[in-house]
């Protein structure tokens, strides 16, 4: 079958190898449907110690597709299901799982190899993530259940309510989610950000925009921003969906008193950012960081895209062959595209 192969930063070969036999516990699933993200351009023009210890390894972690093979023991899925899957599962057993706190798990599972016509989904994700979808959910809005699940994480943390003003500072595939999501609360979303295509995707979701183009500082930025709230005062709940320092400096500053900031775009290890210590105290904010995904909310997600209630199309600038992935992330560097789903 063909593969996606990681050799390095810069090296992805698509290869002939072996299909995988799945072991006891686990599933084969062949790939009708893979999603580009932010984490598969990073990794493929740095490098990703977690996802790939050892090299070369297979690629890509956002998919859909149908159950070719069961191993022994495996009773919840059949050949010909249609599944999705998401890219890890927690041990359920480590101090972080027992407190509730699955995303912090010490030994998450981890899955790659999407960018296939064949992936094996190792057993901890069978039995934590994975889940059959509709026959009315095709596999390209089904694929992004990952990036979805992790935002659902960032909703249950973020207490948006009916009526809050959201301010989400960058309008990628991660900040449309938001504001979407946000928009079911009942909330009125601003979205700031620098690209035109952006922009326009986000006004077309129905939030107001704001371009930053031009304006450098995260003082500068957070003030054109504020100044769509009610009475100027700032969001409820503003929302860093970049993963850059300064945007999570402006993220704090589009707070108003008593406000809250989720803090979920990853930033470069060692990365400090600044906070006025005494808006933090006499303006009580809550800053919370948030990270990756737990079962409870990659159900949610499922649930979402099986309903119809967010469209994972919506996300989508192109559908392409396997053969396209690295033109694919290029376009994503170079700001041509969001986000790209390939067809095996």
């Amino acid at each position: 079958m063909r593969a996606y192969m990681f050799y390095g930063p810069g090296d992805l070969r698509l290869e002939e190898i072996e299909p995988g036999i799945p072991g006891p516990g686990e599933i084969a699933v062949e790939v009708k449907a893979a999603a580009t993200c932010g984490t598969d351009l990073k990794s493929y023009r740095r490098g990703h110690p977690t996802l790939f210890p050892t090299l070369p390894a297979r690629f890509g972690h956002e998919f859909a597709g149908v159950v070719t093979e069961v191993g022994e023991g495996v009773t919840r899925f059949a050949v010909g299901d249609r599944v999705v899957a998401a890219n890890t599962a927690p041990c359920g057993s480590c101090w972080a799982c027992q407190i509730g706190r699955e995303s912090l798990c010490e030994n998450l599972e981890y899955l790659n190899g999407a960018f296939a016509e064949q992936i094996i989904v190792p057993k901890a994700i069978v039995e934590r993530n994975t889940y059959t979808i509709p026959d009315t959910l095709s596999f390209e809005a089904a694929a992004p259940l990952e990036p979805l699940s992790t935002v659902v994480h960032g909703m249950a943390e973020s207490g948006i309510a009916l009526g809050d003003t959201v301010i989400v500072n960058g309008a990628g595939p991660i900040g449309q989610m938001f504001i979407k999501l946000a928009q079911l609360r009942g909330a009125s979303v601003i979205a700031a950000d620098r690209s035109p295509g952006r922009l326009a995707q986000a006004e077309e979701a129905g939030a107001r925009t704001v371009d930053l183009t031009g304006l450098e500082t995260p003082q500068d930025c957070a003030d054109k921003i504020i100044a769509l709230t009610p009475g100027g005062r700032g969001a409820d709940v503003a929302i860093e969906a970049v993963g850059l320092p300064q945007v999570w400096e402006q993220t704090v500053l589009c707070l108003r008193p008593g406000g809250t900031a989720v803090l979920f775009g990853g930033t470069p290890k060692n990365a400090p950012f600044s906070v006025n210590s005494s808006d933090m105290h006499y303006k009580e904010y809550t800053l919370k960081g948030v990270y990756h995904h737990q079962p409870r909310y990659v159900k949610i997600a499922v649930e979402l895209l099986s309903t119809g209630k967010f469209d994972g199309m919506s996300l989508c600038t192109e559908v392409r062959p396997l053969e396209a992935l690295v033109e694919s992330l290029e376009d994503m560097a170079a700001g041509r595209g969001s986000k790209y789903i390939l067809r095996p």
